[in-house]
């Protein structure tokens, strides 16, 4: 199948299911909730989208000169940078750090540019071993699925199909408990740290004036990961720069408020090096791998350039009436939900991935939600016409082409008007066959009946 057309199928199935519908739906429902009780709490929450606005700006339209100065402060402490063009670039890179350490098994924590290019099968294609500690992603990888959501990778599950699959892949007693679902994970995971010869972890954000990244998490798992094995790496996207260290004061509680409706998440960590020394713990060496993969692209393009300002927290899938229909696993790609349908043209393909653009209500809930302004409902608009402009349908563009013709001439638009009349029995005949000309269309809509009497006619008459 192609893209479209796995997505059509895998779309149309979720939809009718109304068993996922009630999950995602009442998940969301509590999440609202709590979101709007965070929000309210900021003395000007409307005041601070527009700066973390305005932030993001500055770092993503200078994200040359805060990139040089990232890896200049980061590599003073001992941090090997590497700098990859492309997914396949990035794969070789880790898998190249992997083979001079001769490791055997790895541990990650949450990292979407890992499943943006498919680490976790290049390094299982090598032979290694690799771990999710996340629990929602350890979750996901046992059932050999991609993550549901950018923030909750398995909220499309219930705690008695975790427990079935904890059953059947840990050994464990069944439990519809979620403490003891969480301690089950827990002690599985424990040994796995302390035998992992790498840890790989993503990045929130990258900090250029200390050289630092900050990792937020509600697990402890992160820390771990970054901790306990001896090699470190990062792999992060190139946008994921701020400025100032004091961005983080905005930033942190914005991404708790927006990504899990909490005043700020349990565990909040920034690395600047390997371990000193005089440190306790954390890796002996630490490499960090700045992923562009595209995005330099999205950059050049001025006037969807702001979708770079994302700062994963999920808030536009949450909000989106298709992502809460459809699902995440329907779009087929790393990031889902109206952000997805944004960046992913970019990413991936336009034409590949253009019927993502056009899978919204253009409600435009997606743009009043994101905590820093993008502009998403109207860049799903600018995907549909970048599209068409680039690789326009033949029968769309005769179509417009004689629909042109007759509309600039009034006494054929007068003319095309009786006729459409006459032929609306010969429609209504049609529809739902292959002989129909908008199939497509009126699959899942009704053509409007046209009225006996145009206005123009009845005015004439009333005359």
């Amino acid at each position: 199948m192609s893209f479209v057309e796995q997505f059509l199928k895998d779309a149309r199935v979720m939809s009718s299911d109304l068993r996922h519908r009630k999950i995602i739906r009442t998940a969301l429902g509590n999440y609202e909730v709590a979101r709007d009780k965070r929000a309210a709490s900021f003395q000007d929450w409307q005041g601070a989208r527009q700066l973390a606005a305005e932030t993001k700006w500055e770092a993503v339209n200078r994200l040359d000169k805060y990139l040089e100065e990232f890896v200049s402060k980061i590599e003073a402490r001992g941090t090997k940078v590497h700098w990859a063009s492309n997914a396949v670039q990035a794969r070789e890179i880790v898998l190249q750090i992997v083979a001079d350490k001769k490791a055997s098994s790895v541990i990650k924590s949450k990292a979407m540019t890992s499943e943006e290019i498919h680490l976790n099968d290049a390094l299982e294609k090598a032979g290694l071993n690799v771990v999710e500690s996340d629990l929602g992603e350890l979750i996901v990888q046992l059932r050999n699925e991609a993550p549901y959501h950018i923030v909750f990778p398995s909220m499309h599950l219930t705690r008695d199909e975790i427990s079935e699959l904890f059953q059947r892949e840990l050994g464990s007693a069944p439990t519809n408990d979620p403490e003891e679902l969480t301690m089950i994970a827990r002690r599985a995971l424990r040994k796995k740290y302390l035998t992992a010869d790498i840890g790989i972890t993503g990045a929130n954000f990258a900090i250029a004036e200390t050289g630092m990244i900050s990792i937020t998490e509600n697990e402890g798992n992160a820390r771990l990961t970054a901790a306990v094995p001896k090699t470190m790496i990062s792999l992060i996207g190139i946008e994921k720069v701020l400025p100032k260290l004091a961005d983080l004061a905005l930033f942190l509680p914005m991404l708790a408020t927006m990504g899990t409706g909490q005043a700020l998440t349990c565990y909040n960590t920034m690395y600047g090096g390997p371990r000193l020394p005089s440190e306790t713990d954390g890796p002996e060496e630490w490499h960090v791998v700045l992923l562009d993969n595209h995005r330099t692209e999205l950059l050049a393009d001025a006037e969807q350039r702001d979708a770079l300002h994302c700062i994963r927290c999920g808030a536009c899938l949450n909000v989106c009436p298709i992502f809460r229909n459809i699902g995440g696993h329907s779009y087929g790609t790393t990031y889902s939900g109206p952000v997805g349908s944004v960046i992913t043209p970019h990413l991936r393909g336009l034409q590949d991935w253009k019927h993502l653009s056009s899978a919204s209500s253009l409600c435009g809930a997606c743009t009043e939600t994101c905590p820093v302004k993008i502009d998403l409902h109207h860049h799903l608009l600018q995907n549909r016409r970048n599209a068409a402009k680039s690789q326009p349908a033949f029968a769309e563009r005769m179509a417009y082409r004689i629909f042109g013709f007759v509309a600039g001439r009034p006494w054929l638009w007068s003319l095309a008007k009786k006729f459409g009349w006459l032929t609306q029995p010969l429609q209504a005949l049609v529809k739902g066959t292959p002989l129909n000309p908008v199939k497509s269309w009126t699959d899942t809509r009704d053509l409007p009946v046209q009225p006996e009497e145009s206005f123009k006619d009845w005015w004439r008459n009333r005359k």
